[in-house]
This record gives C-alpha cells, structure tokens and sequence, in this order.
C-alpha cells in the first residue's frame, strides 16, 4: 500500500455513468458472470448540477477550523452563498462538503458555471452526474432481478470458501468499525452488527430518504462479507461480528449522484477515527472530486477498501478505483480456484490486491442471504482484512491480463 502519484487520464471514451461493481446473476457458471453495464449516454448528466471544490490556499479552509461537524458544514455553505452573491449568480445550494474537499454541489446554469471555473478561490467544478446499479435481469436460470435470497437464517451456519481463503471468519474484537458506502444494510438483519446512529442518508425525501435500510439488497451484501457474526446461523464474515455502519448514497433502485456519493465520504471522514475502514464498492468514469475526497478522509487514518471495478478495463480509467495511498488499497477479483475473474478491471497500480469475487454467499435485504459476483464482492474481503490488522498476501491470481499478477489478499 505504498503511497503512488495519482494519474489523471484524460480519456475520451470514458463509461458516462456511475456504476456498482458486481453482477446479480446468482447461479450462472463463473466464466460467465461478466457485469453487463450499461452504454455510454451523456444523458447520465445531471442537467443544471455541478460539484464546485475551492481552493483552499486562497478561499480559506473554513469547515477544517470548526470542531463540529454541522458548524464546518454550515460554515462553508455561507462562503459558498457569499462566491454565489459576490459573483452574481443565482440558484440552490444542494450539497457542502467541509472535512475531505471543501465545497458545494449546485443547481446553476451552465453559463454559471463557468463563469465559477475562472472565479478566484475556486479550484476546479464538476458536471454531476447520475449514480446507476443496472444489473441484467432474468438470468438463464431464472434468478430474479433483486437476486431472491434464502428468505431467513439458515439452519446451520456456512462458511463462504471466500473467507476461508483470506483466512477471515476471525472473532473481532477491536473497537474500529466499517462504514459501508453503499444501498443501506438491513438494519435488523440478524447475522449483522448494525449501528445505525452513527450512519449517514444522502437522500432526503421519498422512501429510500426515510431509513437507512436496505432496499436493494448489495449494501447488506457486502457488510456480512465484512463482518457476519460467528452465531451458528447463515454465514461468517471476515471479521466477524464487527460493527458495520451504513452510508447511504444509492437508493433502492441502485440510483444516486456523484454529489451524494462524496456526501457519504464527507461524512466518513468527518466521524471515522484512525483505525476504521470503510468499502466501497462501486466505481464509474473519472472524478476528481470524488478521488479528492477519498485520499483526504484516508488522511485522517481512515482505511478504504475500493473495488477495481468490472469493466474488462484499465481501473486507471475510473473512479474511485484509480485512486491511491497509503491507506487505501484497490481489488481486483479472483474465482475459488485463483484464477482471474474475465469481468475484472486490472492494472498495478492501481489495484494493490486480488480476493474472491465469483460466486460469493453472504447477507441481504429482508434477512436474507444470496450468492453474488463481482469486484463488488472482493472489495469487502479487503475491508474485513483492513480492520483485522495489516494484510499479507498468499500467492498471486492467475491470468491476470495486465501481465503483472496482482498478490492474494489473506489476513
């Protein structure tokens, strides 16, 4: 996890839309578990929406002065207020970010908008843009589009060949936590340590903005590949029973925005401590705001684990998965023989490791459990590995097509 300079790409071709990592097909033959994404559109723009970021050299770090999160918060909303009166432009303030970028997402015009970009103490701006999870539905086999489930806790307890091969399903005991950047966790799911008080809701208003529960089912997927309990039912996950959080920035329909997403990492960065770790399982065309937040927050001692994405591309060419530090560690995905998912994004940097992706059982919504694929899935083995200690690594992924083996992850 060396510390690498972070490569801005400038690629034409770039997927316009903002997806998750995995793949619903739940009973599907591995080689053929290929994330199906949807094509390119410049309609997955956001119209009248932009993710203005600051200069903090010459506006100020106004929200790192205040101890308290809602005032930092505040406090940068009036000086995003103060640019919009002083430079003459009208419009709504939907988003600040105070703790990992400074700035603000707004609703102006395009002529605004660039008028901002040549505005002393503003760094750079942003088009939003449209978070979309578009799994296939109606697999051969007849899996369902919300990927079905067990319905409940199963009889005895399983223990996913993934986390056997990372050497997980590890009592944990520490005091660190996982924030779940995701759909929501099921909150009362009864093979998950949830603590929702201390979870963040991007939406505001309609179903998904009342609750931080799961209404899609990927974010409880990924927090029992974390930590499921050790409680003889269900599954186990790589740090059992750790205490997972959810940072809701995708809806029930897998639907979001850019500007919610750093919401989320706003949020993790403001509340986390030095220890945690927090997964993030979804990816898209590059951002920079995002990847700033990112390495910010991972600055304060946060641990990110990103999945590298399943575009059968080069991980340099989205975000976050491109992103590097000393903190932060891309994955790329393996099946249960070790060999290299045909789905997975590649290139070292900046995928730091490989984990199991193919075929992986763990929790869902409604207290369920289903068995999933993706660089989704091999993304919270990391992060079960990252609150455990220090990773160490067990051989290398075969057919690694960027030629350079990405290591095995293991505890």
């Amino acid at each position: 996890m060396k510390l690498k300079n972070l490569k801005t790409l400038g690629v034409a071709a770039l997927t316009a839309t903002f997806l998750f990592s995995c793949n619903q097909d739940t009973n599907v033959p591995a080689e053929n578990m290929d994330s199906q994404m949807a094509a390119p559109s410049q309609s997955q723009v956001i119209p009248g929406q932009y993710i203005v970021v600051f200069n903090k050299d010459v506006s100020g770090d106004q929200g790192r002065a205040m101890q308290s999160y809602q005032k930092s918060q505040d406090a940068v909303k009036a000086q995003t207020l103060k640019l919009m009166s002083d430079s003459g432009i009208k419009g709504e303030v939907l988003n600040v970010y105070s703790r990992t970028i400074s700035g603000a997402t707004l609703k102006i015009s395009a002529a605004d908008a660039e008028q901002l970009r040549n505005t002393k103490g503003v760094s750079y701006v942003e088009e939003d843009r449209v978070v979309i999870f578009a799994p296939p539905c109606g697999t051969p086999n007849g899996a369902p589009c919300d990927g079905g489930g067990d319905g409940g806790g199963s009889g005895a307890q399983e223990t996913p060949y993934g986390i056997t091969r990372v050497n997980g399903g590890v009592n944990y005991t520490g005091s660190a936590v996982a924030w779940v950047v995701d759909t929501g966790i099921d909150l009362d799911h009864e093979d998950l340590n949830v603590d929702a008080s201390r979870g963040f809701n991007a939406f505001t208003s309609g179903k998904d903005g009342k609750s931080l529960d799961d209404g899609n089912g990927h974010g409880t997927h990924v927090a029992g590949t974390i930590g499921a309990l050790d409680n003889s039912v269900g599954v186990i996950g790589v740090a059992a029973g750790a205490t997972v959080i959810p940072v809701k920035v995708l809806d029930s329909r897998g639907s979001g925005s850019y500007s919610g997403v750093i919401a989320g990492v706003d949020h993790v960065g403001a509340n986390g401590n030095s220890g945690d770790v927090a997964n993030m399982s979804l990816g898209g065309p590059v951002s920079q705001a995002l990847d700033d937040a990112v390495v910010a927050a991972s600055q304060n001692g946060i641990k990110f684990a990103l999945a590298a994405g399943n575009e059968t591309d080069d991980a340099n060419n989205h975000s976050p998965a491109r992103v590097n530090g000393s903190n932060i560690v891309t994955i790329s995905a393996m099946n249960s023989s070790d060999s290299w998912a045909s789905f997975s994004n590649f290139g070292n940097p900046p995928v730091d490791y490989a984990a199991p992706g193919v075929g992986i059982k763990s929790t869902w919504k409604g207290g369920g459990y289903n068995t999933i694929s993706g660089t989704s899935m091999a993304s919270p083995h990391a992060a079960g590995i990252l609150l455990l200690g220090n990773p160490s690594t067990d051989g290398t992924v075969s057919g690694d097509p960027d030629g350079n083996p990405d290591p095995i992850i293991v505890h």
